[in-house]
């Protein structure tokens, strides 16, 4: 049994190390295309649909924002998502900040509690993020499936 905080914190990143960098398989028969050209701009109510179905009661990210925050500002944290979420589509590139996370282990209340196998990792994203995942994820699947609801 490691006690020492170093092992501790050595055992946990090891772990994590392995979980997260797990080869997915990839069946190689499917095909994408690109997309080459201009990206279309977020409108108003993308951000304002992809914030209504935000999940109430959520743990932050790093920087301590969330949905409801944005929602009780109203046309303003809106607007602010909006120029952000263009801001990402004209440059190309997400905000650094969003590159990190934190990932907490919560115990699955079954196994052994010393071991990091019976953890579980959640994983706290910015909210804004969530809200443009939200909109791109809306857009693939109107892509690939029309205008249906779920593919």
């Amino acid at each position: 049994m490691i006690v020492d905080e170093k092992g501790i914190k050595d055992s946990w990143k090891e772990f994590t190390e392995k979980l997260m960098n797990e080869e997915n398989k990839w069946d190689h028969r499917i095909e994408a295309s690109v997309k080459e050209g201009r990206a279309d701009y977020i409108r108003m109510d993308e951000i304002a649909a992809a914030l209504n179905k935000m999940k109430r009661h959520k743990a932050t990210g790093l920087l301590g924002l969330v949905a409801e925050m944005i929602q009780s500002t109203g046309d303003i944290g809106t607007q602010w998502i909006l120029d952000l979420c263009n801001g990402i589509v004209k440059e190309g590139c997400i905000p650094e900040d969003w590159k990190s996370s934190v990932v907490l282990p919560i115990y699955k209340g079954k196994g052994d509690p010393v071991g990091c196998g019976s953890y579980r990792g959640i994983q706290l994203l910015e909210h804004v993020m969530k809200v443009v995942e939200r909109i791109f994820k809306n857009r693939i699947r109107q892509k690939n499936c029309g205008h249906m609801s779920k593919c």
